[in-house]
């Protein structure tokens, strides 16, 4: 698809919306187990990440756009969290749990890297 807004070419929104299309994943297998309000929830943190970061690169300052890079890391966290309590819950695999969480702490890597670079 043509590039068309800064955050398309942002890799720390490509690795977003990668970890983001595996969490849906997980949402949809809530659902069809009729765990509606997790699948939801793990719906809305997923797309948190992505978008905080695509609406921050339409800002007008670089403090402006950190500001939402801080609230995309803390929606990894959110991720994060929910991926140890659905594993606790044996909703996700241990392995499933493992590669996600390995994921989002590269992400958190990242976004904080991203962060700081606009701060300087």
């Amino acid at each position: 698809m043509k590039v068309r807004f800064r955050f398309q070419t942002l890799e720390i929104w490509k690795k977003a919306t990668e970890i983001g299309d595996r969490l849906m994943d997980i949402a949809d297998r809530l659902e069809e187990r009729r765990l509606f309000r997790f699948s939801e929830q793990m719906r809305s943190a997923a797309l948190s990440v992505s978008n905080n970061i695509a609406e921050g690169s339409g800002s007008a300052s670089n403090a402006d756009f950190a500001n939402f890079l801080n609230i995309a890391k803390r929606s990894a966290f959110e991720n994060a969290n929910m991926v140890l309590s659905f594993h606790r819950r044996r909703f996700i695999s241990e392995e499933k749990a493992e590669a996600l969480m390995e994921e989002l702490e590269i992400e958190c890597r990242m976004i904080e890297s991203f962060r700081r670079k606009l701060k300087s």
